[in-house]
């Protein structure tokens, strides 16, 4: 691996810098009509799950997304129609790869979790997880079941950037990876080491940058999926075996997507239904809500090319239905933490301490860290938003909050705002805060400045934040809150939300308890509610 981090941000900067003006790719004509009947709608998932990899195994099929400085990683989503989704897991229970992801004494704020596999090895009815850390070394996780209990296998030492597994028809695993420069790595039968790498392909300068592999085996043929980040998507193929020769096609560039003002679907994988039908998951740069997966068919030409079923020279905006649909667990909806472990759809900014939480019918938040910055504070539990427009509604007892401490319901990113409760000189007030801030390299350059109070009785509030993640433009956030749950009030000015892209993960509503002056205090959300209008 011979790019640096620094080097590989620049790489996607330009290329999606470059990526403005949408025209329409140059493709193939669809090689077989479709039947019209029941029809799904762009994007299938309107929430932030980018660099998927898509796999299918028996009837269901499941799909991983980038997490990065947020815990667990790696979430695992799971389908029966590749239209409705849900989360049943995560391949990386704790991102031990280091102090940083426990914010002790350094911060992992844009690293971590970065596109990577997930296959499913029918040897040994075992998924596998693998993705490079911090361009330094690759680890690989397993499990019987998606939704674990997942553990590490092993440790490589080569970096796999933008890693796509293979599971070949002979069981060998080889991981196809790289920049620009694509390689190919076999490794041993157990998956605990590489046998060999080789590099396979040299993207010509006329494209560009090719990264994010996906490797497959297709009618003897090998495959490697490739984006040009982020309006271009290209496919090599060899007939040769899994270390080439290959040739390289375009599948499509400069698509129109299907998200107003969003990206070009790009990146993403390809996975055949049951009955031989062939898809394509891509996701849609939209911020400042993230990168949505967007579904397209996909048929193949007669000589083992892969194109994309177009509607009116664009990405549709809806198609027929793979299949009936079948009803998962919501990504929207009510939780009441019941029982007590936290629903896959939560992930904690950076490490928790786990010491500092619980869920017993009710999610108890302890401070965990004394700071003024919530960027440092551990225990921060975040959600992701629903487009185009989603509220958060949290029950919040801070009966039991201690001098300093700040408590509440974020939109949190690189620029972040909040409404939550302030116990100072033992009174109690209901305040709404902007100005949290970082720069480019993720540092803290605003805690925050405090825009409207209000006093608060009583020991129990409802906290209320609405994002409109609309792509495009800045988009506002507002903040209310109520001490019946019904009659909310509106606290502060509107928070405009950038969709400036160079942070990745797009705004989550966060849950947070954090101390200014000592440990030991705490609060209870009682109930959470994510609800579109």
């Amino acid at each position: 691996m011979d790019l640096s981090c620094s080097q590989q941000h620049l790489g996607r900067r330009r290329a999606l810098a470059a990526a403005t003006g949408l025209v329409t790719g140059a493709l193939l004509p669809l090689a077989s009509a479709r039947a019209a009947g029941p029809a799904y709608a762009n994007p299938v998932i309107w929430q932030d799950f980018a660099d998927i990899d898509v796999i299918r195994v028996g009837g269901a099929y499941y799909a991983s997304a980038s997490t990065m400085h947020y815990s667990p990683g790696a979430p695992v989503l799971r389908s029966y129609d590749l239209v409705n989704w849900e989360i049943a897991g995560h391949s990386v229970p704790v991102l031990d790869f280091g102090a940083k992801y426990d914010l002790n004494g350094a911060r992992g704020y844009v690293r971590g979790i970065w596109a990577s596999s997930l296959a499913y090895r029918p040897s040994n009815r075992t998924f596998y997880w693998l993705g490079q850390i911090d361009f330094a070394r690759t680890y690989v996780y397993t499990a019987t079941a998606v939704e674990g209990p997942w553990s590490r296998l092993t440790t490589i030492s080569t970096p796999y950037y933008d890693a796509g597994l293979l599971v070949d028809t002979d069981d060998t695993l080889y991981v196809a990876y790289g920049n620009t420069t694509i390689n190919v790595a076999q490794l041993s039968p157990d998956g605990r080491t590489q046998v060999r790498t080789q590099q396979v392909f040299t993207t010509p300068s006329s494209v560009g940058t090719l990264e994010g592999s996906r490797f497959y085996k297709i009618n003897g043929q090998y495959y490697i999926f490739l984006t040009r980040p982020a309006n271009g998507q290209y496919i090599l193929k060899s007939s040769g075996g899994p270390f080439g020769p290959y040739t390289m096609r375009q599948v499509l560039l400069d698509l129109r997507g299907p998200i107003p003002g969003g990206g070009v679907p790009h990146q993403g994988g390809l996975v055949q239904t049951q009955n031989g039908a062939w898809y394509y998951l891509a996701f849609v740069d939209a911020y400042p809500g993230g990168r949505m997966p967007a579904l397209a068919p996909v048929t193949w030409t007669s000589d083992g090319w892969p194109v994309v079923h177009l509607v009116n020279g664009a990405w549709g905006a809806s198609y027929p239905v793979p299949a009936p649909p079948r009803q998962v667990t919501p990504l929207i909806g009510v939780d009441t933490f019941d029982g007590t472990t936290l629903k896959p759809r939560w992930e904690w900014n950076h490490n928790p301490d786990d010491t500092k939480w619980s869920v017993d019918n009710g999610l108890t938040l302890r401070t965990a860290t004394v700071t003024d910055d919530l960027y440092w504070a551990r225990n921060t539990l975040t959600h992701r938003v629903q487009g185009p427009t989603s509220t958060a509604t949290v029950q919040l007892d801070h009966s039991a909050m201690r001098d300093g401490d700040r408590a509440g319901l974020a939109l949190l990113r690189d620029s972040s705002a909040w409404i939550g409760v302030k116990r100072d000189g033992g009174a109690t007030r209901v305040v709404m805060v902007n100005g949290l801030t970082m720069d480019s390299d993720w540092n803290t350059t605003g805690t925050g400045t405090e825009a409207a109070s209000a006093t608060v009785p009583g020991s129990r509030i409802w906290l209320r934040a609405t994002a409109d993640i609309r792509p495009g433009a800045a988009r506002p956030g507002a903040f209310s809150y109520s001490t019946d749950g019904t009659a909310f009030t509106r606290l502060g000015p509107a928070f405009s939300m950038g969709n400036d892209w160079r942070f990745f993960m797009g705004y989550r509503f966060a849950l947070f308890n954090h101390a200014t002056q000592a440990l030991g205090g705490a609060v209870r959300v009682t109930r959470f509610e994510l609800s579109v209008p």
